[in-house]
């Protein structure tokens, strides 16, 4: 794990004759730390519920210029803490939490261990409910999902 001038923790893979870095916090980030390696945008896949990178283009990221998208599915949709929607969500967690300091210790315990560990906070909907909170670490292995993320790539000499 490395770290980028915004001292985000970057995630490093080694693939296909090319060194990726993802963990962008957003799609200018990524754009700063290229320019700064000399490196090249690039969309990565984590396509089969495991860390194992992809380049892709299947989401369209460097076109919609956005560092990070989960295809889980019609009934699901991820909203990344940086997306625009979320600080409606959060309100609702906050009221969540709010209800779970008030529930007998062990319950609190188990609940808020989802809800404060979730160090990249991404709300999880289903149907357009609130479902749970998990980190952009962890979405790459719920309920089959496609998580992209918009990357740095430079190749290895």
């Amino acid at each position: 794990m490395e770290t980028n001038a915004q001292d985000q923790k970057l995630n490093k893979y080694e693939m296909e004759n090319q060194t990726v870095y993802t963990g962008f916090s957003s799609f200018t980030d990524a754009e700063e730390h290229a320019q700064k390696i000399g490196g090249t945008l690039v969309e990565v896949g984590f396509k089969d519920g495991n860390d194992n990178p992809q380049i892709t283009d299947d989401a369209g990221l460097i076109e919609k210029k956005l560092h990070y998208f989960v295809d889980a599915g019609e009934e699901y949709k991820f909203i990344h803490s940086s997306d625009p929607g979320f600080r409606e969500y959060a309100d609702e967690l906050q009221k969540i939490k709010a209800k779970l300091l008030q529930s007998p210790p062990d319950e609190r315990y188990i609940a808020n261990f989802e809800i404060e560990n979730a160090e990249d906070p991404i709300i999880v909907l289903k149907n357009n409910e609130f479902e749970s909170v998990t980190s952009r670490e962890r979405s790459k292995y719920l309920k089959h999902a496609k998580v992209y993320e918009i990357g740095v790539s430079t190749s290895e000499s």
